[in-house]
C-alpha cells in the first residue's frame, strides 16, 4: 500500500492562484566574498557521465550544516574543508579548519571522481570525504585547526559521496554513502554492448573511541561494512529515523539485496496477446467495459447522484439515510445476480463535505431507462461554490484490485451537465484570446507576452512531468534489513516535488509530493513500531507553477514555505521564488521572488538553514566566489 495517501479535507478546492508579496531585498539580503572559492571543476574531463551520475552532481549540495549549532562546513577547490560561523550580528566568519591532501589527477576514462562532501555526526565530530575513495574523521576545535581522528578508504577503493550519518552512541556512528558500481564500470569500460551504470548503497560503521586511543590517526583504515544494496540510481535524499533505527532512503530505484537481478516489469505496448483458435485481437470488445456504479454532477450549490436500479424496484425497497457527513443507503429484496452492476450498499459512508439535510432529498423513477429505473440523490452543499473533487471521501483512494472488489470506493468522473460546460468554455475562450492579443491573461499585472526565456520553448509534456519520480525504501541499521512495517520499494512510489531544507530539525522529517496540481506535505510520525507518513498540510497549485521554472536547482521546504532556486549565471544571475502555504478555504496565497545571485558571485552550489539564536534564522546560498544571507 502507498504510504503517500492525501486527506481531502486539507485539499483545496477553492484555490485561484498566487499573489505577488514584494519584500524588500536589501534589508533581508546580504553578500560576503569567499576567500576560499568552491569549483565544480573536480571530475577529470575524459571522465564520461551517464545522465543519471550528471544529474545527481547537478543536485548536490556542496553545503553541509551542522544539526546542533550555528556552523556550516564546505570543501574549497584546493581541497581545503572551510569552516562558515554566524554569530547573532550575522556576519560569517571562514576558517579552513583541516587540509585534505590533493588526490592525483588521473585523466583515465574508468576514473569517475564524485564531489567532495561531508557530514556532522555532532556539534564537533565530521565526517569529509575528497571524493576520491577516502574519508577523513575531524574533531572541530574553535579555536585552532580541526584534530584528525582517522582515515577511511572506501571497498574497492572507489569514490564516494556521503549521504547520512548517525552518532548512536558517544563512541560508534554509522554512515552512508554510495559510490558507482565497480561491475558496471568495469563492464563499461570493457566497451560490453547494452551495459548500464548502477550504484551501490553502503553502510559502515565508525569506532571514534578506537579512533582516538590508537593515537595513529593518519594511518588508512578500511571501513567496516555493515551492508550493501544495490540500484539503478544514486539516492536523491537520505534520513536516519532514531524511532525505528532504521535509515530512509529516497530515490530513483529501489535498493535491493546485492547479487539480487534486476527486477522488470513490461510496460504496456510490449506485452502481447497470444490470440486463441477463431479469435480476433483487432477487434474491439465492447462487452469488456464494466458499467459504473453510479453517475455524478454537480453546480455550485447542489450535487446530484444517479443509482441504476431494475424497474421492479419498489420504492418501499430502497432505504436512504442521509446525514450531513454521510451517507446510508440499501436496496432490500431485490436480486442482483444477473445485473450488470451491483446494487448500491452503504453503510455511513463519508461524503467528500457536508450536506443540508433539511433540503437534500432522494427520487425514484422506475421508467427513466425502460429495464432499468433511477434513483436520485440531490444534495444541497453546506459549503456553497466548494467543488467536489469525488462524492466520497474515500473514492479512488484504494488500489485497483480492491475497487473491483467493492463499489464503495471506486473513482467515478464528474459527468459535466450544459451549464458547466458552458462555463469552462467561456473560460477557455477569454484565455486563448489573451493569449493571440497578447494581453495578460493571468489578470496579475504581469505584462503582455510569452516571458523571453519560454517562448518557443513551452512543452506540455514538461509541465505535466514537474518533479522527480522517487522511490522510498527502509533499511535497519544495523543489517539493513527491510523492517516488518515497511512496504516494498515499487510500493512507496511518489512524485517528489520537494525535500526539506539541509538544517532543518530532523525530529520532523516532511516531504512535499505531487498531488494533481498540488503539492502535498506529507510529516513522518515517528513510532518504533511503525512509523507513518501524514497528510499535514497542502500547498495549492505547486506542482504548477514549479512547472513553469526551467533552471530550478533546488527545491527545498521549511515551515510553510517553499523556495524554489534558480542555478544562476554570469549574465543574469538567479531568483529565489517562494511560495507561502494557506488554509483550507483561502482563494489567494503569497508568492515573493528575490534575485538571490546577482552574477557575480557565479553558480548556485549549496544551501541550508541555520538558526542563529532563538529569533534569528537564516538561509545561507553558496555561490562559486560569494555566500548569501537570507533573513527569514
Amino acid at each position: 500500500m502507498n504510504p503517500f495517501v492525501a486527506d481531502r479535507k486539507l485539499l483545496n478546492p477553492k484555490f485561484e492562484g498566487y499573489k505577488l508579496d514584494p519584500l524588500e531585498q536589501d534589508q533581508i539580503i546580504s553578500r560576503f566574498p569567499l576567500a576560499q572559492k568552491v569549483s565544480q571543476s573536480t571530475s577529470p574531463s575524459r571522465s564520461v557521465l551517464s545522465f543519471k551520475e550528471v544529474q545527481s552532481r547537478i543536485a548536490h549540495n556542496h553545503l553541509t550544516i551542522s544539526p546542533e549549532s550555528n556552523r556550516a562546513v564546505y570543501v574549497d577547490e584546493d581541497f581545503n574543508v572551510v569552516s562558515i560561523l554566524i554569530s547573532d550580528t550575522l556576519v560569517p566568519v571562514f576558517r579552513v579548519v583541516y587540509e585534505l591532501p590533493k588526490p592525483v589527477k588521473s585523466n583515465s576514462i574508468d576514473v569517475h571522481p564524485e564531489y567532495p562532501s561531508s557530514v556532522f555526526f555532532s556539534n564537533d565530530i565530521l565526517a569529509v570525504s575528497d571524493g576520491h575513495g577516502s574519508m577523513y574523521l575531524l574533531r572541530q576545535n574553535d579555536n585552532g585547526p580541526s584534530q584528525l581522528l582517522g582515515i577511511y578508504q572506501s571497498p574497492f577503493l572507489s569514490p564516494f559521496r556521503i549521504h547520512s550519518g548517525n552518532l548512536h552512541s558517544p563512541d560508534a556512528a554509522t554512515i552512508l554513502f554510495s559510490s558507482r558500481n565497480c561491475e558496471s564500470h568495469d563492464s563499461i569500460s570493457q566497451g560490453k554492448k547494452g551495459s548500464s551504470v548502477d550504484f551501490d548503497v553502503w553502510a559502515a560503521k565508525l569506532d571514534i573511541s578506537d579512533s582516538e586511543r590508537s593515537g595513529k590517526s593518519d594511518n588508512v583504515k578500511a571501513m567496516e561494512i555493515l551492508w550493501r544494496r544495490h540500484g539503478d540510481e544514486p539516492p536523491i535524499f537520505v534520513t536516519y529515523d532514531p524511532s525505528s533505527t532504521s535509515f530512509a532512503i529516497i530515490g530513483g530505484s529501489v535498493y535491493r539485496e546485492h547479487g539480487d537481478a534486476t527486477p522488470y516489469t513490461p510496460a504496456p505496448d510490449e506485452i502481447a496477446p497470444i490470440p486463441r483458435a477463431n479469435e480476433n485481437l483487432d477487434e474491439e470488445d465492447q462487452s469488456s467495459a464494466k458499467p459504473r456504479p453510479y453517475s455524478w454532477t454537480q453546480s455550485s450549490d447542489s450535487v446530484t447522484v444517479a443509482f441504476p436500479l431494475p424497474s421492479t424496484t419498489q420504492k418501499s425497497q430502497i432505504h436512504v439515510r442521509l446525514a450531513s457527513e454521510s451517507l446510508s443507503l440499501s436496496i432490500d429484496g431485490v436480486e442482483n445476480s444477473d445485473l450488470p452492476v451491483t446494487l448500491p450498499k452503504y453503510s455511513s459512508k463519508s461524503l467528500w463535505d457536508r450536506i443540508q439535510t433539511e433540503t437534500s432529498y432522494w427520487t425514484w423513477d422506475r421508467e427513466a431507462e425502460h429495464a432499468f429505473g433511477l434513483l436520485s440523490l440531490h444534495l444541497d452543499k453546506q459549503n456553497v461554490g466548494t467543488k467536489w473533487m469525488q462524492v466520497f471521501a474515500s473514492a479512488g483512494t484504494t488500489t485497483a484490485a480492491a475497487a473491483e472488489a467493492s463499489i464503495e470506493d471506486v473513482e467515478v468522473p464528474e459527468t459535466l451537465d450544459p451549464s458547466e460546460l458552458w462555463h469552462i468554455r467561456e473560460s477557455l475562450e477569454k484565455h486563448t484570446a489573451a493569449l493571440r492579443t497578447g494581453e495578460d491573461a493571468s489578470g496579475l499585472g504581469l505584462g503582455k507576452g510569452v516571458p523571453s526565456l519560454a517562448e518557443g520553448e513551452m512543452d506540455e509534456e514538461l509541465d505535466a512531468s514537474v518533479g522527480r519520480r522517487a522511490f522510498l525504501s527502509w533499511f535497519g541499521r544495523e543489517d539493513g534489513s527491510r523492517p516488518p512495517w515497511a512496504p516494498a520499494g515499487k510500493e512507496n512510489v511518489c512524485q517528489l516535488l520537494s525535500l526539506p531544507v539541509p538544517g532543518e530539525d530532523n525530529t520532523s522529517l516532511s516531504l512535499v509530493v505531487k498531488e494533481g496540481l498540488d503539492g502535498v506535505v506529507y510529516t513522518l510520525r515517528a513510532s518504533a513500531e511503525k512509523p507513518k507518513w501524514v497528510h499535514s498540510s497542502t500547498f495549492s497549485a505547486l506542482a504548477f507553477v514549479l512547472a513553469s521554472k526551467r533552471d530550478v536547482r533546488f527545491t527545498f521546504h521549511s515551515r510553510g514555505t517553499v523556495y524554489a532556486l534558480e542555478n544562476g549565471s554570469l549574465s543574469r544571475g538567479g531568483n529565489a521564488y517562494i511560495y507561502r502555504s494557506v488554509s483550507r478555504g483561502e482563494k489567494w496565497a503569497k508568492q515573493a521572488i528575490l534575485q538571490v545571485l546577482e552574477g557575480s558571485g557565479g553558480t548556485l552550489l549549496g544551501v541550508g538553514a541555520l538558526n542563529v539564536d532563538r529569533s534569528k534564522r537564516i538561509l545561507l546560498f553558496l555561490e562559486e566566489r560569494e555566500l548569501v544571507l537570507l533573513k527569514l
